[in-house]
């Protein structure tokens, strides 16, 4: 059973209750790249590197040690409208771990010998990257869809700014964008409601209140655009999208069926099926959906053999075209429904994602759905639904195609 919480600072907090040995517990943060100003792109993803570098009173070392020495793990991420920092422990180490993170959180010093230490490493991270057009291309679609608003700029940063980053400015960004309504405590693990309560009061508790004042930027200019880059690669590789929905949008939940059924983790997606399977033209093709709170992203990506990128890019969009006039039959449809409430259910298997999962949800919607709430939604999915999405994203004269040849 899944229960919540609020601290008097505003600070939320969820658990679920679980009689495993393992437990999880991890901060998320209503904060990411798209708060950054132009001349701090990079640094949302650059605090969740130096935040656990030294505090008032541990060295990078001994933060490392506090989890890894009882056999946990402490992790990070950065993603365009979040961050988070979490901890898988045995469950008798519920303390030490909430304690930990609360410190690094609340107590960092960012001594500016670690500043610049981390400062390569992220520079590494960013060439590491740049040496990968299967993940490049994502970020240079995305420069296409949201020309102009933060959402465009990639999480990385650029080293030329990466180098600019000091103490001063990174509590800068923390001030303006740390707020305690826009935080989320999240747990699933073998403690009961009562005591992670009193944790959670004894360690975030203190976190003086800060309600969120900054809004968010929401204009968009989007203009489809049709672009090839050449690069020095063995295989071309190609997007293919639009704006979508916003998470908040009644057309989510069919955004997400959708974008199964075309390219999902299935091997019998319509289009691994189409490019993969019959033809041998991919090793690699997926769809997929991203929903923020004011927007949305959907793209088909794949990679294939120079040659084969004309042929490739006409199967894509022959499956684009079919889910825009063909109707879907019952059977079809009640199969493809079944394959994705499989995979959700599945999901929660895991509960590490589960945790974030549960977190991420109660930060943006200020509550979670049962598993049968979300599965009557997708039940109750109909064929005109899917087929309405697609003719709205998958319009020709409004999709964008980055192309590397």
């Amino acid at each position: 059973m899944m229960q919540t919480f609020v601290l008097k600072n505003g600070i939320r907090i969820i658990h679920q209750e679980t009689k495993s040995p393992v437990s999880h517990f991890g901060v998320l943060i209503n904060t990411g790249s798209r708060d950054e100003e132009a001349d701090e792109q990079g640094i949302a993803h650059f605090i969740e590197h130096v935040i656990f570098k030294g505090t008032q009173k541990r060295k990078a070392f001994h933060i490392l040690n506090r989890i890894e020495d009882v056999g946990g793990e402490l992790n990070a991420y950065t993603t365009k409208e979040e961050t988070a920092v979490y901890a898988t422990f045995l469950s008798e180490y519920y303390q030490r771990s909430m304690e930990l993170i609360s410190d690094i959180l609340i107590n960092s010093t960012f001594p500016a010998k670690e500043l610049k230490r981390e400062k390569e490493v992220v520079i590494e991270e960013i060439n590491s990257y740049k040496d990968s057009p299967s993940e490049l291309i994502f970020d240079e679609f995305d420069e296409i869809l949201f020309d102009g608003h933060p959402i465009a700029r990639n999480i990385l940063g650029t080293p030329e700014l990466i180098k600019t980053f000091s103490k001063s400015s990174i509590l800068k960004f923390m001030d303006e964008n740390y707020h305690t309504d826009q935080l989320v405590l999240s747990s699933v693990g073998n403690i009961t409601m009562a005591k992670y309560i009193r944790l959670a009061e004894k360690h975030f508790g203190h976190f003086p209140e800060k309600l969120r004042t900054k809004e968010r930027s929401n204009t968009y200019n989007y203009k489809p655009e049709k672009r090839i880059v050449q690069k020095d690669t063995f295989q071309a590789h190609c997007i293919i999208g639009n704006l979508a929905p916003d998470i908040y949008s009644p057309k989510r939940m069919g955004m997400v069926l959708l974008s199964n059924i075309l390219g999902g983790q299935s091997m019998n997606s319509r289009l691994n099926m189409a490019l993969r399977e019959r033809n041998g033209m991919a090793y690699n093709v997926e769809a997929g959906y991203t929903g923020y709170f004011d927007t949305g992203e959907f793209s088909v990506y794949f990679g294939t053999d120079k040659e084969n990128l004309d042929q490739a890019l006409w199967l894509v969009n022959e499956e684009l075209r079919k889910m825009k006039e063909i109707q879907m039959g019952v059977v079809q449809l009640s199969r493809a429904k079944k394959q994705l409430i499989g995979q959700l259910a599945i999901s929660t298997e895991n509960h590490e994602d589960l945790m974030l999962s549960i977190g991420k949800s109660y930060l943006f919607f200020n509550q979670v759905d049962p598993l049968e709430a979300i599965f009557k939604r997708i039940e109750g999915i109909g064929s005109s639904e899917i087929r309405e999405i697609a003719n709205e994203i998958f319009d020709e004269s409004q999709n964008s195609i980055l192309i590397y040849q």
